[in-house]
């Protein structure tokens, strides 16, 4: 996973790294967004229809181990499930290929996101911290929100918490291109469907939860009643989509192809450990799926791989 090459992105990213710890705090190996989750291993395994469209590895072996993280927005360890600010919540897939050869996909809870570059991204960060509860109106925030409609649209979005992470959908932002055997191109973006159906608790059931109450849940669902699944499903783009901006919605009437099937089996043994190694990458780096040219693809890259050397190097 290399560094991008683009001098003004790497500022960009080292930047957004910083904010996030100004408003998060540092949490030294942590995470600086979707900081707490839980680290578990499964197999994927495709569908006929996944190999038509793309010639990736995993879309046409038998089955693939992955590994999948859940997460909860923030970048603080120890945010309480029930928080609102825990929401959206957060997947991370990665498909095993070979000895040190994987690929990713990540997606969260809410099906689009706040800003189109990471540029953005980081004026949107600065505004929150310039405005703190009491202050003045219009604060930076109230400002930004003010000219930037996808933001105002993402924080207006309803994010109820789950029931489990099990029983959560969660939804790529970014647009990738799949490449099928004849050298054609679809665009696509991921929708992870969960097979237990999706379920949310009202503002009664919440209260009536601990603050840890996703990550003993997948432990005691596990041991009590075993894997449980998703359904990994491709949203196809049409001509005059937009495929480059993540703040853009496509029309819910576009098809939907099932790639496979994720199972979520166990919850991995040593997880300070191996959650402070594993760095996902937003970027596919696999023959049959490329990136599109969204540009949050490559600075999100290098947010995950700058914060993913700190975690690593902390004691």
């Amino acid at each position: 996973m290399p560094f991008p090459s683009d001098e003004t992105l790497m500022r960009t990213a080292g930047d957004l790294v910083s904010q996030l710890q100004t408003l998060f705090g540092k949490h030294p190996g942590f995470r600086p967004a979707h900081a707490k989750g839980t680290l578990l291993s499964g197999t994927f395994k495709p569908t006929a229809e996944a190999s038509k469209l793309s010639i990736a590895p995993h879309f046409n072996n038998d089955s693939t181990a992955i590994s999948i993280r859940f997460s909860n927005s923030t970048g603080i360890p120890n945010i309480p499930d029930t928080h609102p600010n825990a929401d959206p919540r957060g997947i991370a897939v990665r498909f095993h290929l070979g000895d040190r050869v994987h690929t990713d996909i990540i997606s969260h809870s809410t099906p689009f996101f706040p800003t189109r570059t990471g540029a953005e991204f980081l004026e949107f960060l600065r505004a929150i911290a310039a405005s703190p509860p009491g202050a003045e109106s219009p604060t930076p925030v109230e400002s930004f929100l003010g000219s930037h409609l996808g933001a105002l649209a993402f924080v207006q979005a309803p994010k109820p918490a789950p029931a489990s992470y099990a029983k959560e959908a969660y939804f790529s932002v970014s647009a990738y291109k799949f490449i099928d055997k004849d050298g054609k191109a679809t665009y696509i973006r991921y929708q992870f469907v969960p097979e237990l159906g999706v379920e949310t608790l009202d503002e009664a059931a919440l209260k009536e939860k601990g603050e840890n109450y996703l990550q003993e849940e997948l432990k005691t669902r596990l041991s009590d009643s075993g894997p449980f699944s998703f359904r990994l499903l491709a949203q196809i783009a049409e001509e005059g989509d937009v495929v480059d901006d993540a703040t853009v919605h496509w029309p819910g009437t576009r098809s939907l192809v099932e790639l496979g099937v994720v199972t979520v089996k166990e919850v991995v043994a040593d997880q300070a450990k191996e959650q402070k190694h594993i760095i996902f990458d937003p970027i596919p780096r696999v023959k049959g799926v490329e990136p599109s040219d969204d540009p949050l693809l490559e600075m999100r890259a290098a947010v995950y791989l700058l914060s993913g050397r700190q975690r690593r190097a902390a004691p």
